[in-house]
């Protein structure tokens, strides 16, 4: 690669499309024309309300969303290789050996009656990395890896047996194991209290170092994204309305789902109560017509009907909103 060569992103999604059969017979988008890009290396943050899409956008990378629903649409090109074109053999050799997926409930994803190191040794065995007595001291090293404390000890125990906390150290040495390219993190401390969780947070940077991470975390907790994300893209009923690197969308929020989701996190303003954005999020199948945000936006006008364009507003930046672009001029 010459010097004045771009390195392709590690993980590019264009257009994707994921829709859910409903029980009148049509099909609604919980993912509508979404796409973003993660650079080797780097932390994007998708992040909004429950309901707006985000954790279906991650089942969809790694094709795990089952019946009524369905990638109906797009591309997923991760490593150079559409996933999407992938029969299912090829994309079992993807899902844990190249992205490592960190679920929201770890006692939901460990399985109840195995040991965590015997899961671990699993993963090994399944990708072909380790085998036996080898495979079992990966999974005590990984477990030390992510300060497990006793980590021989915590290996023969059930993750019933297991704190939240520990729990959730233990999904993450095992969306470790084989060493993965990517790591999606789905809502990661939202189950724990807040001194646990600023330990996963700090665990994940570490690991992002340790293993050369690229990463997608998936999170409502714009705290959480202060800390953790180079860029972050802002999702609404299906559809990416904003995004920016970190540090310019706290300064300088452009969209008015935006600014809301600022305007409710506790210290963000100096005085008055917390602002919370009034209404809730449509439900899937239930999104109106035009702009998605429209019925809950202080600053909507008559355009707001439409649906708006995506407008660039710099190299990095880029809103769906009528109040950027040419709607204004």
């Amino acid at each position: 690669m010459s010097s004045g060569d771009i390195a392709p992103p590690l993980l590019a999604v264009r257009q994707l499309r994921t829709v859910f059969l409903l029980r009148d017979g049509r099909e609604a988008p919980a993912v509508n024309d979404v796409s973003f890009s993660i650079d080797r290396g780097k932390t994007l943050a998708l992040v909004g309300e429950s309901g707006s899409g985000k954790s279906v956008t991650a089942l969809s990378i790694v094709r795990l969303v089952g019946p009524p629903g369905r990638i109906a649409g797009g591309s997923i090109v991760f490593e150079g290789r559409n996933l999407l074109e992938l029969d299912e053999p090829g994309m079992c050799r993807i899902r844990g050996r190249r992205i490592g997926f960190v679920f929201q409930e770890p006692m939901v994803a460990l399985d109840p009656v195995y040991t965590i190191g015997s899961q671990i040794v699993e993963t090994l065995s399944v990708h072909g990395l380790s085998r036996g007595a080898a495979a079992r001291r990966r999974a005590v090293e990984l477990l030390e890896a992510v300060q497990m404390p006793q980590p021989a000890v915590r290996a023969g125990q059930y993750p019933h047996q297991l704190s939240g906390g520990l729990r959730q150290r233990a999904m993450i040495a095992l969306a470790l194991a084989a060493e993965p390219s990517l790591l999606i993190a789905d809502e990661p401390t939202t189950a724990l209290d807040v001194t646990v969780q600023a330990e996963i947070l700090e665990l994940l940077r570490d690991m992002r170092r340790a293993f050369n991470l690229s990463m997608l975390l998936i999170t409502h907790d714009l705290g959480v994204v202060a800390e953790m994300a180079d860029r972050v893209a802002v999702m609404y009923a299906g559809r990416i309305v904003e995004a920016s690197p970190a540090a310019e969308l706290f300064a300088n929020p452009a969209h008015p789902y935006t600014r809301g989701l600022l305007a409710a996190v506790p210290g963000s303003h100096t005085e008055g109560p917390l602002q919370p954005i009034p209404g809730n999020v449509p439900a899937l199948g239930a999104v109106p017509a035009g702009c998605p945000f429209a019925p809950r936006c202080p600053n909507r006008f008559e355009p707001c009907g439409e649906l708006p364009d995506i407008t660039p507003l710099g190299p990095d930046r880029e809103v769906r909103c009528f109040l950027h672009g040419a709607r204004l001029l």
